[in-house]
């Protein structure tokens, strides 16, 4: 038990006072005579033992009466160390699309902003974060209709993201008790980390759990065949549990294609194909229904004719060369010039330039060709075994490279898998292969990183995107390379990351860059529209195309215009990540220095009670009522 007002109780030690009165019993006797005493004793008698008695439970009654008053107005109470302990409330509350999944006909945030609504204060400030949005120092009351309203967001904040986002929120206040309320499914792929050393704070987790464990999604889409005027689609789908076949259908648009059936194979897997029409452009959902997770049943793309890509190929003589079975006339359009014939003003319209075994290559190019890659273009150096060393410096030592002495045969056994130039090109890392050879090659010097290299650990290819340089001639009996399995993948990935054109849809939440074959007027920029939602992209001009780079933005899924001036150049595509589609949750128990609850209403009931103040004041003054009472009791019956 404690006090508010503990230094009232020194009032107890009046107490002493009635004590010493009645023991003292400070009063004058008065002697009378009587003829006969006989019977007068025996009154006296028992009238002393009455009197002492009655005495007695009259002090008893006036000490308990006087002390339950002092200690009425001293205010006890009972109530927990943290009662009177300033509160610093953060909640999380996850919003993130695996919240779609259902409990009791409701969604599991819907569920949960019922619970926090109806179960914790409306009227004392906290602070509450979503996966992207905040609500700062304000009270439930304040933000009801926010959280009523709340959408669902493709982000989703890890374990730790939560832990440094909450830090954040606290206030800097000594001698204050800090409250981590996190409200989530807890996904298992979130990374389960949980390292919370600080003092004075409390971690509650609160796990939402659907009713059933259901789910459908559709997780790619791409193109299994073009013809040219028929593209042929397939699309994959996956379910977390055994179901029937789900229906789909496809539209362009708001127009239906085609409509079929899913059908899940033993591995919860399914395929499926549809033919498209190539002459128009298409901008595509495919779309399913099931009883699970809303955002994983759309998913938009978007096919339209592809843009070739501009290859000019400069030689020393006109010669049928292995590019023009790489470069072919489907995606690639190949002019071959010799150096001779060279018209400068066709340079500025490529998107890649390859230098063939020229011997010499003149200062007027070379000021050409640094202007054509200052403006986004790509080159290709393929050295002439006869070439000169001084005039090839010349132009190398632009982009910080020197040729010197040559060197004698050698193998190229070595393969930089983790260079872009060739990501998505090998499913594995290839360490015994057939080793292309060169019989001569320059010993070069440069700060661009190895593409592919001799056993030696010498480059034979090096560069980053935009600038390539080989160091042997291809031609002849100078390198088998051409030869070699490796030279299609090489030249073709540096043909097509010359103009990077659409895919068939781009993924929220990572950083996709795709290029667009338009040239703008000063000023002018690119915009990407849906409906009445509309923002400008991160974007590069060159001098025949425009680089379009996203990060943040869009932050919503579906079928985007790419404008200029207000005319539509094309559509892109944009889907959510399907990673929450697989509803595996983590196991708490696995984690340290956190309070598990049951439900938000328990939750709150406890922390209602470690707040709860149980005042006895009241129940003080009833027994110094009940006494005095008790004391006119004593005084009026007993004599």
């Amino acid at each position: 038990m404690q006090f508010k007002n503990p230094e009232i109780l020194w009032a107890l030690l009046l107490l002493i006072i009635p004590i010493l009165i009645h023991l003292l019993q400070l009063r004058r006797f008065k002697i009378t005579t009587f003829t006969n005493v006989k019977m007068l004793q025996k009154v006296v008698s028992e009238s002393r033992k009455s009197r002492s008695l009655k005495k007695w439970l009259l002090l008893a009654t006036r000490l308990l009466l006087f002390a339950f008053l002092i200690m009425a107005f001293a205010q006890p109470y009972f109530a927990k160390s943290t009662a009177f302990v300033t509160k610093d409330t953060v909640i999380y509350l996850d919003n993130s699309f695996s919240m779609q999944a259902k409990k009791e006909s409701v969604t599991l945030l819907e569920s949960a902003v019922q619970d926090l609504l109806k179960s914790a204060p409306n009227d004392k400030n906290i602070n509450l974060f979503t996966n992207n949005a905040n609500f700062d120092n304000t009270t439930l009351k304040e933000i009801r209709n926010n959280l009523l309203s709340l959408p669902f967001s493709g982000n989703q904040l890890t374990l730790p993201e939560i832990q440094l986002k909450a830090q954040s929120l606290y206030n800097n206040a000594e001698n204050t008790l800090k409250n981590l309320i996190v409200i989530s499914d807890f996904q298992q792929h979130q990374n389960q980390k949980w390292c919370d050393s600080v003092q004075n704070k409390n971690t509650y987790f609160v796990k939402m759990e659907p009713n059933k464990m259901a789910n459908s999604a559709i997780d790619s889409v791409y193109i299994a065949e073009n013809t040219g005027e028929t593209i042929t689609l397939s699309a994959t789908l996956s379910t977390i549990n055994a179901t029937d076949n789900i229906p789909v259908a496809i539209y362009n648009g708001e127009k239906l294609i085609s409509k079929t059936s899913a059908v899940f194979n033993e591995t919860n897997s399914a395929k499926i194909a549809f033919t498209i029409n190539t002459n128009d452009p298409v901008k595509g959902k495919i779309v399913i229904e099931d009883n699970g997770l809303d955002y994983d049943n759309t998913f938009y793309f978007s096919i339209h004719k592809r843009e070739k890509i501009n290859v000019l190929l400069i030689a020393e003589k006109e010669e049928n060369t292995f590019l023009s079975r790489i470069y072919t006339d489907e995606e690639f359009k190949l002019t071959k010039s010799t150096i001779a014939n060279l018209n400068y003003s066709d340079l500025e319209k490529q998107n890649i330039i390859v230098l063939n075994e020229l011997i010499e290559i003149p200062i007027t190019l070379q000021q050409a060709l640094n202007s054509f890659s200052s403006t986004g273009g790509t080159l290709v150096l393929i050295p002439n075994d006869q070439g000169k060393t001084q005039n090839y410096n010349t132009f190398l030592k632009t982009f910080g490279s020197t040729f010197s002495s040559k060197k004698s045969s050698q193998e190229i056994t070595t393969i930089s898998f983790d260079h872009p130039l060739y990501e998505h090109v090998f499913d594995r890392k290839v360490s015994n292969f057939q080793y292309p050879t060169v019989t001569n090659y320059f010993s070069l010097e440069s700060g661009l990183p190895n593409i592919l290299s001799y056993a030696d650990g010498a480059p034979f290819l090096v560069g980053r995107k935009g600038v390539y340089f080989f160091t042997s001639a291809l031609s002849g009996s100078y390198s088998n390379f051409k030869n070699s399995p490796l030279v299609v993948p090489t030249f073709y990935k540096m043909g097509v990351e010359s103009l990077k054109q659409d895919e068939l849809y781009t993924t929220i939440g990572t950083t996709n860059t795709t290029d667009i074959a338009v040239e703008l007027s000063k000023d002018e920029v690119l915009k990407i529209t849906k409906d009445d939602y509309e923002f400008i992209p991160l974007q590069q001009p060159f001098l025949n195309k425009v680089s379009l780079t996203f990060i943040d933005n869009p932050r919503e899924d579906g079928n985007y215009l790419i404008t200029s001036k207000n005319k539509i150049l094309k559509s892109i595509s944009f889907n959510y990540p399907r990673k929450e589609s697989n509803l595996v949750y983590a196991n708490l128990d696995e984690l340290t220095n956190i309070i598990q609850e049951d439900s938000l209403t328990d939750l709150f009931q406890d922390l209602e009670k470690d707040n709860r103040v149980n005042e006895l004041w009241k129940w003080f003054v009833i027994l110094a009522l009940l006494f005095a009472l008790i004391e006119i009791g004593i005084q009026k019956y007993m004599k």
